[in-house]
C-alpha cells in the first residue's frame, strides 16, 4: 500500500510522516495475534539463540523481537535490530530503554555490519518488499560467522483467503496488478534464495496468520479503493465485497488470513 492511502505501507522507509503512527498501530495489534505469536515462539525455537552469541534482526520494527534476542543471548552476547525508518529505529531503541537492545538504521541490501559479524540472524516479512531478494540473501550470509544460521519469515499473498467474499474479487484484489509488493508471493521463495545464497536448510516451518476484523476490515477498505483508483476492480464490485465483509463479520461466517513461511538454514 502506498503512502498516498489511508493506509501505510509496511516497507518502512516508504512510510510517509502521517503515517507512521498509523503503521506503529498495526504493528503492535499483529504483534498481538495468537498466529504471529505462535509463528515467533517457533522460529525464536528454530533460531535456538544461545548465551554469548551475536544475533541480528533485519527490519526490527517496533523492536520486540530484537529485546527477546537480547535476555537469550544474555550479557555476554549481542543483539542489534537494523531498519530502514530513523523514526522507526528511534521509537525501537525508545521502547527498549533498560535492555541491551541495539538498534541502528540500515537496509537489507547493504548491511552496516562488517563480514562474519553474527552468529544467527533473523528476517521476518521484509523479503516481500523487496525488488532484489537475492542480493539481501547474500548480505545475511556475508554478515555471518562460518557456521553462521539464519531463518528467514515471511507471507505469501496467493494464498490470502477472504470469506466470504466473491472468489474473483480476491483474486483481482490479490493478484499481480494489485500488487504493492514487488514479491507479495515470496513465502515460497525462501528457501530456493537461501540455497541460493550458500545455505543448507535445515528446517521449514508455516502459519496461518489469520486477522480479527478489526485489523482485516479497514485492510481491505484502502486495498479496495486502491483497487478502483486502478482499475482493477470495479466501484460496484468494491461495495460489494465491502457487504459481504460486513454480513460475514455480524453473522460470524468470516475469515481472513494469509499464510506466512519460516525457512531455517545455516552456512558450512
Amino acid at each position: 500500500m502506498s503512502e498516498s492511502q489511508s493506509f501505510p505501507s509496511f516497507h518502512s522507509d516508504k512510510v510517509g510522516q502521517g503515517q507512521q503512527e498509523v503503521l506503529i498501530s498495526v504493528l503492535d495489534q499483529q504483534a498481538e495475534l495468537a498466529s504471529i505469536q505462535r509463528m515467533r515462539s517457533w522460529a525464536s525455537g528454530a533460531l535456538a539463540l544461545r548465551p554469548g552469541e551475536r544475533a541480528l534482526d533485519i527490519g526490527s520494527g517496533t523492536g520486540s523481537e530484537v529485546v527477546a534476542m537480547a535476555a537469550a543471548v544474555g550479557a555476554d552476547g549481542r543483539a542489534i535490530g537494523v531498519d530502514p525508518n530513523p523514526d522507526m529505529v528511534a521509537l525501537a531503541a525508545s521502547r527498549a530503554a533498560g535492555t541491551p537492545a541495539a538498534f541502528v538504521e540500515g537496509n537489507a541490501y547493504q548491511l552496516p555490519f562488517p563480514d562474519d559479524s553474527f552468529d544467527a540472524v533473523r528476517c521476518e516479512r521484509v523479503f516481500q518488499h523487496l525488488d532484489r531478494p537475492e542480493r539481501a540473501a547474500a548480505e545475511i550470509a556475508r554478515v555471518l560467522r562460518p557456521g553462521g544460521r539464519a531463518i528467514v519469515i515471511d507471507s505469501d499473498w496467493a494464498t490470502a483467503i477472504m470469506h466470504p467474499v466473491d472468489p474473483e474479487i480476491v483474486a483481482a484484489l490479490m493478484g499481480p496488478r494489485a500488487a504493492q509488493a514487488p514479491n507479495r508471493n515470496s513465502g515460497r521463495r525462501l528457501r530456493g534464495l537461501l540455497t541460493g545464497a550458500g545455505f543448507t536448510i535445515d528446517d521449514i516451518g508455516s502459519e496461518a496468520v489469520i486477522f480479527d476484523p478489526a485489523m482485516s476490515a479497514p485492510m481491505y477498505a484502502a486495498q479496495a479503493a486502491a483497487a478502483v483508483a486502478s482499475g482493477i476492480i470495479t466501484a460496484a464490485q468494491a461495495d460489494q465485497a465491502a457487504a459481504e465483509i460486513e454480513h460475514g463479520i455480524a453473522t460470524g461466517d468470516y475469515l481472513f488470513s494469509v499464510t506466512m513461511y519460516a525457512v531455517v538454514g545455516h552456512l558450512a
